[in-house]
């Protein structure tokens, strides 16, 4: 790639370049997340809604929310009929003022394990795992923790596969006592969720301090506290 694809491939917001007939052509690599998000056709239909009237590009402040998404600005180009581009522009999050989180120094690696390996000797369910390996130990409340991941799990009980991404979520931050720490998630997802246990999960999150988002995936937002 040249130095200018790298720019893009590697920006916090996401760009998605598409085919007259709404094929994706190319997006870079923060696209890619969205579409876990957002369908094609919706972001298609989002790009042809806001361009111009003519050639040319144009940018539209707006509030746009896609799962744990949020834009606040987006901007389309086209210069022939033949491909449309569109770049979303990310608002910040997760950047409040309150005590920071107390537990102790944890692998969170080794807690996500223990609660697989729970449900999974008396279960036939297929747990596939997608890891970034280079989260370090945090502090973190293990008990709530594992309670809280465990609940999550019991939402997705009656599939044969749930998937459980952990990864950095770049860009993002939260501020504890006027110090800022970066973000990691956990994701887990199934084809089907129950509802009850998704409520019984709402009820659960309201009572911890712990930041999730509820959509068709379950995502836990962690800082990254060391010390």
């Amino acid at each position: 790639m040249t130095f200018e694809q790298q720019w893009i491939e590697y920006d916090y917001n996401p760009f998605i370049l598409f085919s007259a007939a709404g094929k994706i052509i190319s997006l870079n690599a923060e696209a890619q997340f969205l579409l876990g998000s957002a369908t094609t056709e919706e972001l298609f239909n989002l790009a042809t809604s806001y361009a111009n009237i003519s050639f040319g590009f144009k940018t539209t402040f707006l509030e746009l929310e896609f799962g744990r998404y949020k834009f606040f600005a987006i901007t389309v180009g086209y210069e022939s009929d033949e491909a449309i581009g569109i770049k979303l522009y990310q608002a910040p999050s997760f950047k409040i003022n309150k005590p920071k989180p107390i537990g102790e120094s944890t692998n969170i690696y080794a807690l996500v394990d223990l609660c697989i390996l729970s449900y999974s000797i008396n279960s036939k369910i297929v747990f596939e795992k997608d890891f970034d390996p280079t989260i370090p130990d945090i502090i973190i409340d293990s008990n709530n923790f594992i309670k809280l991941l465990n609940k999550v799990y019991a939402c997705y009980e009656k599939n044969e596969n749930i998937v459980t991404k952990i990864f950095y979520r770049i860009g993002e931050h939260i501020k504890f006592e006027e110090k800022k720490y970066s973000l990691f998630s956990i994701e887990v997802s199934a084809k089907n969720a129950d509802e009850e246990k998704l409520n019984e999960l709402k009820v659960l999150v309201a009572n911890t301090n712990f930041y999730i988002d509820i959509q068709k995936k379950i995502t836990i937002n962690i800082p990254m506290i060391l010390s």
